[in-house]
């Protein structure tokens, strides 16, 4: 056996045996995009679960955007999107979002649009590649029609006419997993779900019994997450989005409570008008009865 094997094997072993807490949680985007790029059969499996595409039909996958794991990173410009090239001709751009930051919606569009504009000159524009833009997310993005996996393309509104099959949106909600759908639970998307929010590795290794790209995906994060250097970029990220996190609460406070002042301020304004209504028409009714006096 080879030394790679042989290492390869002790690290297989050592997963079999690991319990207790995830020292790292799941939803650390670091943690999302080096694993990914680390298996190419746990991305590929993420992939065609999430196009809901049969096993076999992604082939070759390529990520365009990888990131040199363990090297000092600036955790608030650090490029974490995950673009993937796959099959030679389509590409799908992966990311996870844990702070609600209350634009998502215009962001993956302006993140398909970015990413959309790959033609070279002198090319047709019936060569452009396919792409899908999917965030992940652990926050409901429409909570009054909330939806655990969502697609969203370019359609006649009259009609439902299908504009192009080049690109879609698809949107992943972390915190609805009951309400996956039976396509969703046929592709596995609602184990994937429940891996990236699994506490500890006895779920963890639960959840990928289930699934052989899941369980590849599992064994990798264990591996990662026993790096120091990686393991320490985790970290970092983390304390950056429990700071981000904790700054969207006190914003989203301020608001409400701004909002709450401000409809206190009209409620006033009203009252104000009304009373000073009140005020014009007694005036008007002394100045009648003082009339009247005179006479």
């Amino acid at each position: 056996m080879s030394k790679a094997n042989e290492t390869t094997k002790k690290w297989r072993e050592a997963y079999q045996h690991v319990s207790g807490p995830v020292k790292i949680p799941m939803t650390n985007d670091y943690l999302f995009k080096a694993f990914l790029q680390e298996n190419k059969k746990a991305l590929t499996g993420l992939i065609s679960a999430l196009l809901h595409l049969p096993r076999g039909k992604v082939r070759r996958v390529r990520v365009e955007n990888p990131i040199v794991l363990g090297e000092r990173a600036d955790e608030k410009t650090v490029i974490l999107d995950l673009n993937v090239t796959f099959n030679d001709d389509s590409r799908i751009n992966l990311e996870l979002q844990v702070v609600n930051e209350d634009n998502w919606a215009e962001r993956s569009v302006y993140y398909t649009c970015r990413n959309f504009t790959d033609l070279n000159k002198g090319d047709v524009y019936e060569n452009i590649r396919s792409l899908y833009q999917i965030g992940i997310v652990d926050f409901t993005l429409f909570s009054d029609q909330p939806v655990f996996y969502a697609t969203y393309d370019l359609r006649n509104i009259e009609n439902g006419q299908l504009y192009t099959d080049k690109f879609s949106i698809g949107v992943l909600d972390l915190t609805k997993i009951g309400l996956a759908t039976e396509e969703d639970k046929k592709y596995n998307i609602d184990k994937w779900a429940a891996l990236f929010k699994a506490k500890t590795w006895e779920e963890v290794k639960m959840i990928a019994k289930q699934d052989k790209a899941i369980g590849e995906a599992a064994y990798t994060i264990y591996k990662i997450s026993e790096d120091e250097r990686i393991r320490q970029e985790c970290e970092a990220r983390e304390r950056y989005l429990l700071k981000e996190k904790a700054a969207k609460k006190k914003e989203r406070a301020y608001k409400k409570e701004n909002k709450k002042l401000k409809q206190q301020l009209e409620q006033a304004n009203g009252k104000l008008e009304q009373a000073n209504g009140e005020v014009e028409k007694l005036k008007k009714e002394i100045e009648m009865l003082r009339s009247k006096l005179k006479e």
